[in-house]
């Protein structure tokens, strides 16, 4: 496992298990103690995910039965927009998490949208983190523009900003807008987000069987390799198993830049995060005819 480490000083892993979608508790449960055995120690949910109860149920079967330390383990969980709507209705939002998971602190807590007052919710987080509820604090779907003005206004900076990175949307101009302010990127939807589809993709599979390795991990590896946390999802063990075993290869530039040449900027249906109506439906105005 490789590590990244925050502008706070504080460790994270390159490599994390993402729940978005898994709605049944028990299926939860078992997918994260599945990939805690495999040897992951990061994992990411968020309140509107609605299971961070199953996660914290998880990461305490983990440490009783020696899996791991909870010091070991990297929880992640998300203020959702609603609760951003003053610096109190953050305050209680962060509060409800923490109740929900049944843990006594969040090694990352991000703020979801750049919607709502999120900048009283920001003020929230800062405060949550001074008193050593949240080890590090950061922003989910910051675009570039966006986070520049926020590193600019806010006390402390965000220490993570995750996004939508993956071969198809490589978001070169954002990962430099966050190196600049010390910001480390994190890949939701590392393997396209069931809107592209690399497993069909022949340069591709030509990069894989020369490591012997799958189109997955090939993609996971050049996200890794560029510096960036990545997050997959899967309910299958043994897909939870193959995505975590990238270390024992390295791509070279050449298959670096053909990876990176598979960039088709923002496209796609699922998630439109300049589109008035996603925005609208984020905040819950419903749209009347």
């Amino acid at each position: 496992m490789q590590y990244s480490t925050l502008s706070n000083a504080v460790k994270m892993p390159m490599l994390g298990f993402g729940v978005f979608k898994v709605t049944d508790k028990q299926e939860c449960k078992e997918s994260i103690l599945t990939a805690i055995r495999a040897g992951y120690r990061l994992i990411d949910t968020a309140a509107v995910y609605g299971n961070e109860d199953a996660v914290g149920e998880a990461v305490r079967e983990a440490i009783s039965a020696g899996l791991c330390t909870r010091e070991e383990l990297f929880i992640t969980s998300k203020l959702w927009v609603q609760d951003m709507a003053s610096e109190e209705t953050a305050r209680q939002g962060i509060a409800a998490s923490l109740a929900k998971s049944g843990l006594d602190y969040f090694d990352l807590y991000l703020l979801h949208q750049a919607l709502n007052d999120y900048f009283s919710a920001w003020r929230a987080l800062e405060e949550a983190y001074q008193a050593g509820k949240l080890k590090a604090i950061g922003v989910s779907n910051f675009y570039p523009h966006v986070l520049a003005n926020f590193c600019e206004t806010v006390n402390i900076s965000p220490m993570v900003n995750q996004v939508e990175l993956h071969p198809y949307f490589t978001q070169t101009d954002a990962l430099a807008t966050m190196q600049h302010y010390a910001v480390q990127p994190e890949a939701w939807a590392p393997l396209g987000g069931g809107r592209h589809s690399p497993y069909q993709e022949a340069s591709l599979h030509r990069i894989a069987e020369t490591h012997n390795k799958t189109i997955a991990q090939v993609v996971l590896r050049w996200n890794v390799q560029r510096g960036v946390t990545v997050i997959p999802k899967s309910t299958q063990a043994q897909r939870i198993v193959e995505n975590f075993d990238i270390w024992d290869f390295t791509l070279s530039n050449e298959e670096m830049t053909q990876i990176s040449a598979l960039d088709l900027g923002y496209v796609g249906e699922a998630v439109k995060h300049f589109d008035p109506e996603f925005v609208r439906g984020c905040l819950g105005i419903k749209i009347h005819d």
